[in-house]
């Protein structure tokens, strides 16, 4: 039952970070990319640039802000699944990692978002 709500909360708040990139000039190129690596949620293009979007939805502060749920392991995770597309989709434009944020606030009936550009973690 809490995996179905997560799932459920997790697919709106996908929608919603797709929406929110619609709006800022983006073209919705890919959802949901999955590989024995991991999944991507959104991937996206501005202009020539190729965005790789982690979305992070929470309901409440109990676990903390969604955006801190993007660590170092998650993002070398992302980092494989894109490396994985660009190669497979043979692009070789510019891209990066982004994060994007959502609290959803139920009794107002809203939503937060927040677009973190740039995961920058040190991989080598």
């Amino acid at each position: 039952m809490i995996e179905n709500y997560n799932r459920a909360v997790g697919q709106y708040g996908e929608k919603l970070a797709a929406d929110y990139l619609l709006r800022h000039h983006c073209k919705i190129i890919d959802k949901n990319f999955r590989t024995r690596f991991g999944e991507i949620d959104l991937i996206a293009k501005f202009g020539d640039e190729i965005l790789f979007c982690e979305v992070k939805t929470r309901t409440s502060d109990k676990c903390g802000l969604p955006e801190f749920a993007v660590d170092y392991h998650k993002a070398r995770k992302l980092l494989k699944v894109a490396q994985f597309y660009l190669q497979a989709k043979q692009l070789n434009n510019f891209w990066r990692l982004d994060t994007i944020s959502i609290e959803i606030n139920k009794e107002q009936k809203s939503a937060k978002i927040s677009w973190f550009k740039g995961i920058g973690f040190d991989f080598s």
